[in-house]
């Protein structure tokens, strides 16, 4: 028995079409969605405001400008986590 051609043409191209659409969402649905990680984006900033305190504090002394700054800085920082809990 002999298929016709046009019916063999539109199930090839149905079949096809489904296993692009497939490809396509196993693709998209395997990815994780990125998302930053606040906690340790906090950390890092609590981290770098005291670094920079005590480096203000070496270097000028503790009643400088620069260690007054950074000393704002560092309870700002330390506040902005505890809020974040």
């Amino acid at each position: 028995m002999k298929v016709p051609t046009r019916l063999f043409r539109s199930l090839l191209g149905k079949a096809a079409l489904a296993a692009v659409a497939l490809g396509g969402f196993l693709t998209f649905a395997g990815a994780p969605a990125a998302q930053a990680d606040p906690w340790r984006d906090c950390n890092r900033r609590v981290a770098y405001t005291n670094l920079r305190y005590h480096e203000a504090v070496e270097r000028f002394g503790p009643y400088s400008p620069a260690a007054h700054h950074w000393a704002v800085e560092r309870r700002e920082a330390i506040a902005h986590c505890r809020d974040w809990r």
